[in-house]
């Protein structure tokens, strides 16, 4: 598969983009360039495969590339909350393991 340099620049962009916004709509997550740039992509994927899933398409271009990477990245950062709030590994394996 051959990827052209603005093809990258745009997944670059959406990333960000949604990330950051899923990172101001669910607040108290903040992850900084990177992490909501991961966010982004990741939340790109979950968008891309549950939106149709669901029967909801939202067209195409960047704008519906933003809101639908933006939904998965919003569903992704209340997954990983509902993780944190429940203990998730930390709190199952972390901590004192090592018998201090």
């Amino acid at each position: 598969m051959h990827m052209s340099g603005e093809s990258l620049l745009v997944i670059l962009v959406v990333g960000i983009v949604a990330g950051w916004l899923a990172g101001q709509i669910v607040s108290g997550t903040g992850f900084g360039i990177f992490g909501d740039l991961i966010i982004g992509i990741v939340g790109a994927f979950i968008g891309s495969w549950l939106l149709p899933q669901l029967g909801i398409h939202l067209g195409t271009g960047i704008a519906s590339a933003i809101v639908n990477a933006t939904l998965g990245a919003i569903l992704l950062l209340l997954i990983m909350r509902l993780l944190r709030l429940q203990g998730g590994w930390r709190g199952r394996w972390g901590g004192n393991w090592r018998g201090r």
